[in-house]
């Protein structure tokens, strides 16, 4: 029989995505037969008590696929135990729970300082093997030093197969489109190179503050917390090279040389191609908020906002560059990918209205949409043809025909199937990861040397100015300054 064990099983994570994710794949029939759910945490709690928090956080969730059979189904396979995982001797109650089931995926939804710790006593209690396998949720690590001591601590249990590190933007929907529409096309993919891409954006902004997460934040900062994993897992699908097939290190190969392939930055150019900011008061969410360091009750000179522009140097994206930015206290929640092609070499339109050059906008947050945005015809007898932008979308649902979209799945659906089924596609290897924390830790450690203090911005603003002339000074504008 197969298990799930889910450290950190009390925590926010757990509650508020893993198990409403464990509850929809049930739903929909798609998780394995006889599948045992453990959550293991440090709090003493009965299972009732947990399943009732369990409970109100997928009604919450649910909207049109509540079901009282569904919650049934699901908490059945449910169990709770209260372990100090860092021990053998603490373990021995998970160990009773398993009982004879050696099919074990392992999730770790604790600290990264917890990871090694807890290896090694699964290993001592002898629940590590050939047919486990174990999830690392991120950050592994603060910079290349660190992720290679915990990978190594996670190495004497488990071999590289085993592992599975998770970012869950790759569970996205429409991060997996973003695949299927280059490599699935022939429309799109002659076109994916310097000769026809102007630049490429990608923006993850968020509204909300860092608030009581200071602690956690002081050391990390938008850097280490956001650009090192999910925004250059978003620059390695857009710009890698067409894999030879969908296997694992097929896919992961070509994300490797992506990364490899990253200009580094120094103490030269640092503050020619990377703005850092911080957020003080202003209005954000519907009211007045505090700036980081009253947040903090302390000064600080964290970054809770960057924006860079970074270069891959190789033949398919010279010349090509790539923005990236990511803050708190931004005016909107948005998560999106701009691709932006160059302009027509001539226009045969002069002053027969706006020509604007094409641009494909990858949605993730807060809808998911891939639109494209093509100029068009303006309707009408006018002998002198008048052109517009139109935007169409690319989207599921979005063909005429009135076909209900399925339902938007929480990332982690996809991404726990898949660990539990052994396919790493959507996951980062080891190399990969190394590579990513390497060239990040080459920023932090051009701002050093620079000095580079962060920029400050209001909150409720798309941050400093110094980060619309990053843009400004190459003659291009954000997409939210063209909104």
């Amino acid at each position: 029989m197969a298990a799930l064990v889910l450290f950190g099983g009390g925590g926010d994570l757990a509650i508020r995505m893993l198990l409403p994710s464990l509850y929809f794949l049930d739903h929909d029939g798609l998780l394995p037969e006889g599948l045992k759910i453990i959550a293991a945490a440090r709090s003493e709690e009965s299972r009732e008590a947990y399943l009732g928090r369990v409970r109100e956080s997928i009604v919450k969730r649910a909207d049109g696929a509540w079901s009282e059979d569904s919650f049934a189904r699901v908490a059945a396979r449910i169990d709770y135990v209260a372990v100090d995982a860092t021990s053998v001797e603490g373990l021995a109650a998970l160990q009773n729970k398993l009982g004879d089931d050696r099919e074990l995926t392992y999730f770790l939804a604790v600290s990264p300082s917890l990871y090694g710790p807890i290896v090694r006593a699964l290993k001592g209690a002898g629940l590590t093997g050939a047919k486990t396998r174990i999830v690392l949720e991120k950050p592994v690590g603060r910079d290349l030093d660190s992720f290679r001591h915990i990978d190594a601590e996670v190495a004497h249990a488990f071999d590289e197969r085993q592992v599975f590190r998770i970012d869950h933007y790759l569970g996205k929907e429409t991060v997996q489109n973003l695949i299927a529409l280059r490599f699935g096309n022939t429309i799109f993919e002659p076109l994916w190179n310097n000769l026809s891409i102007d630049h490429v954006q990608i923006t993850v902004g968020e509204t909300v503050g860092v608030g009581d997460r200071w602690p956690y934040y002081d050391e990390y900062g938008a850097l280490r917390d956001m650009l090192q994993n999910h925004m250059l897992q978003l620059l390695c699908l857009v710009a890698m090279e067409p894999p030879s097939d969908l296997d694992p290190d097929s896919v992961r190969n070509e994300k490797v040389k992506v990364l490899r392939s990253l200009r580094a930055i120094t103490a030269a150019n640092v503050r020619d191609v990377s703005v850092r900011g911080q957020y003080v008061a202003g209005q954000a969410e519907g009211g007045p908020v505090k700036g980081y360091e009253e947040e903090r009750g302390a000064p600080s000179d964290i970054d809770t906002y960057v924006a860079l522009r970074a270069d891959i140097d190789n033949w398919r994206w010279a010349g090509v560059p790539f923005y990236m930015r990511t803050g708190k206290r931004l005016p909107e929640k948005r998560t999106e990918i701009v691709i932006q092609f160059k302009p027509l070499p001539h226009s045969i339109f002069d002053q027969r209205g706006e020509v604007t050059a094409n641009r494909m906008v990858i949605e993730l947050q807060p809808e998911e949409d891939i639109s494209l945005t093509v100029m068009n015809k303006r309707p009408g007898l006018d002998q002198r043809m008048q052109l517009q932008p139109i935007r169409m979308s690319l989207s599921w649902g979005m063909d005429g025909k009135g076909a209900e979209p399925p339902r938007r799945r929480i990332a982690y659906e996809r991404l726990l199937l898949d660990a539990m089924a052994g396919d790493s596609t959507l996951f980062v290897r080891a190399d990969e990861a190394e590579k990513a924390w390497e060239w990040v830790d080459g920023v932090s450690s051009a701002w050093a040397e620079a000095e580079y203090k962060p920029h400050i911005y209001r909150a409720g603003s798309w941050g400093p100015e110094a980060a619309q002339q990053l843009l400004a000074r190459d003659g291009r504008t954000w997409n939210t300054d063209d909104a």
